[in-house]
This record gives structure tokens, C-alpha cells and sequence, in this order.
């Protein structure tokens, strides 16, 4: 009898201390899998933040760009002796049509160029030196006929040309760029040294474009 009690004390210990392993056992991998978790959860997070590094620097690398283009094409308009207005009339007068858009080019060249529609809705870029307004070549642009359609559709009824938009913006610092904005109601989209401006199609009135 007294043996039969012995057995079952020890067994009853060898079930209450099993249960105790268990217990730590359990309770072990439970605190692995938190801390896992919160490895994972530090992983993720640094990565995060690496990406948000990365698109930040991406976006300064863009803005240092357009900074040193915006110093490259003032530093252009200032050496140029030909205007915005001066070279689109030279432009016309050698490729007669509709001037969409004027652009001074940033590539140390001194030219304006020039786009020009023609009545059959083909478009053409003329190039005019900045130094003395001559002609300096023209060629047919293939890629956006259907662009230049859509221009002239959208200055059907306008009052004011790109020549007179240029004319216009120049109280707002030295033209630099003309191009027709036809994202909503249609202007003139005018960049000068000073900023960037709109020109009403219809009044001529310059605004500031406040888009950008």
C-alpha cells in the first residue's frame, strides 16, 4: 500500500514538473516568435525608410536639375540680342504659318526655336539665331502633327498670337519660353526670368500661372 502511494506522489510530481517544462516550453517559444516579430517589424520599417531615402534624393537630384537649367537658360536670355517676339516673326516670315510655341535653347547654341503650323496642319521647327535673328534652318516635325491640329483647333477664334503673348510677358522679365496650354481653358503659357506667367487668349492679360 505505502509503495502504490510512493509510485503515484512521483508521478504526480513527474506530471506537475513536465507540466512546468511545458509551461517554460510554450512560454520560450512564444517569447522567440514576439521577438521575430519585432525583427520583421524593424526590417520592414528600415526599409521603408530607405525608400522614402531614396525618393527624397531623387527628388532633390530633379530639383537641382531644373535649378541649374533655370540658371543656364537666364544666363542665355541675358546674352540674347534677338527677343522671343522678334524671333517667332522671323520665323513666320520664313515658314508662313502659325506659331504654337517659342523656346530658347539651353544648349549653349543661341537659338530660338520655333514651332510653326501650316495650313495643312503639318508642324515645323524653324531655328533663329539669338545673336541677329537669321534663319538658321527648318525642318518638318513628323511626331506631332496631331498635336499641332489639335493647337490650331484650340486658337480657332483667338485674338492674341504667340508673337503678341511674347510681347505681353516681356513687362514680366526677359521671355525665355512661349507654348500654347491647352490643360482647361486655352493660353499662352509664358516662362520668363521672373516666373511663369499666363496670357488670355482673347485679352491679352497676363497672369501669374500659379500651377507650378
Amino acid at each position: 500500500m505505502k509503495r502504490n502511494i510512493v509510485i503515484a506522489t512521483v508521478a504526480a510530481a513527474a506530471l506537475i514538473g513536465g507540466g512546468t517544462v511545458a509551461a517554460y516550453a510554450a512560454a520560450g517559444d512564444d517569447d522567440g516568435a514576439a521577438t521575430q516579430r519585432q525583427s520583421s517589424v524593424r526590417i520592414a520599417d528600415d526599409r521603408d525608410d530607405s525608400a522614402e531615402d531614396a525618393a527624397e534624393d531623387r527628388a532633390d537630384d530633379r530639383d537641382d536639375k531644373r535649378d541649374d537649367d533655370s540658371v543656364e537658360v537666364r544666363s542665355d536670355a541675358a546674352g540674347a540680342k534677338v527677343t522671343a517676339a522678334d524671333a517667332i516673326a522671323a520665323a513666320l516670315k520664313h515658314t508662313p504659318g502659325t506659331a504654337v510655341g517659342a523656346d530658347l535653347d539651353d544648349d549653349g547654341s543661341r537659338a530660338w526655336k520655333v514651332s510653326v503650323v501650316k495650313g495643312d496642319g503639318t508642324e515645323h521647327d524653324v531655328r533663329v539665331s539669338a545673336n541677329d535673328g537669321k534663319v538658321l534652318g527648318a525642318h518638318r516635325d513628323d511626331d506631332d502633327d496631331d498635336d499641332a491640329r489639335e493647337d490650331l483647333a484650340a486658337l480657332k477664334g483667338a485674338d492674341v498670337d504667340a508673337r503678341e503673348a511674347a510681347v505681353a510677358a516681356a513687362a514680366k522679365g526677359t521671355v525665355t519660353d512661349v507654348d500654347l496650354d491647352d490643360d482647361g481653358p486655352a493660353a499662352w503659357s509664358v516662362e520668363t526670368t521672373k516666373g511663369e506667367w499666363k496670357v488670355d487668349l482673347k485679352t491679352g492679360k497676363v497672369t501669374q500661372d500659379l500651377d507650378d
